[in-house]
């Protein structure tokens, strides 16, 4: 049966990896630890247009993966334990190199100077192994967000979806606007997304100007109303109302009230009963 979540929740903490070069590569590497990294993640590619426009939206969309992250957090069981986090896939994640937040890039020349220093210092052999959860993809024309959990139904997958094409769709009609975009340092954008992982949509995140801290959930539904509409221009606006759905109760949510009912060793088959929900 298929079953969708940011990690299985009863799995053992080793497994096999997929077959073919590229992951026999991955594990000669990183033995072990390429091994723990059955995780999972919903994927979102968005095309801004023309080059300049998508290195101002990517620098800025930085500052707003706490926030996806908390709204798609869907991973709080690991090994069969509740992890206390609301997500535990990207500190599995962490174990490998080039996770997280990644770097702000002033122009396209440093990103190929950056690429290039890569490439020749042998930590990776093209842009695909920047892991990053957000990252510029040159071969398809996109931003890549790659910081959302897996989502248990279709309809909660397209809510992320939603959000995230109506997010850069926004940033990118105010760039085009003449507005300079915010740039933010990853570390504090890292703070954010620590506090997003272990707290979800129940949690504090910070405002990466003055400090200032908020509940995720007010920020969220305030995003999502300045949001909408841009999302009826994008004909998505009736997925987004699904987005605000989570901010109230989100994946990690659901899973752990469904455990509390009936035991971590019920939720696989939980999952895969919501599939298409």
């Amino acid at each position: 049966a298929l079953a969708t979540a940011g990690t299985h929740p009863t799995a053992a903490e080793l497994g096999e990896l997929n077959p073919g070069a590229r992951y026999e590569r991955t594990a000669t590497e990183y033995g072990d630890v390429a091994r723990r990294q059955l995780v999972f993640a919903l994927q979102v590619h968005v095309a801004p247009g023309d080059a300049a426009t998508a290195l101002a939206v990517y620098n800025a969309l930085r500052s707003y993966l706490p926030e996806l992250a908390a709204l798609a957090a869907n991973a709080p069981f690991h090994a069969g334990a509740d992890t206390g986090l609301a997500s535990v896939r990207p500190k599995i994640s962490e174990q490998l190199p080039r996770q997280g937040v990644p770097p702000a890039f002033a122009s396209w020349e440093r990103y190929a100077d950056a690429l290039a220093w890569a490439v020749r210092a042998g930590a990776i052999a093209d842009p695909s192994s920047w892991w990053w959860e957000l990252r510029l993809h040159p071969s398809f024309g996109t931003l890549e967000v790659r910081v959302p959990d897996a989502q248990t139904t279709v309809d909660e997958a397209a809510a992320i979806a939603a959000f995230t094409h109506a997010l850069v769709a926004w940033l990118r009609a105010r760039a085009l606007a003449g507005e300079r975009l915010p740039t933010h340092p990853a570390w504090a954008i890292a703070e954010n997304r620590w506090w997003a992982a272990r707290d979800g949509v129940e949690g504090l995140l910070a405002d990466l100007d003055t400090g200032e801290r908020r509940p995720t959930r007010e920020r969220l539904l305030s995003l999502i109303e300045a949001l909408e509409p841009t999302a009826r221009e994008l004909v998505c606006a009736a997925e987004l109302g699904l987005a605000a759905q989570l901010a109230e109760r989100n994946g990690a949510m659901r899973q752990r009230e469904f455990a509390r009912r009936e035991g971590v060793t019920a939720l696989p088959r939980w999952l895969a009963s919501r599939w298409l929900a």
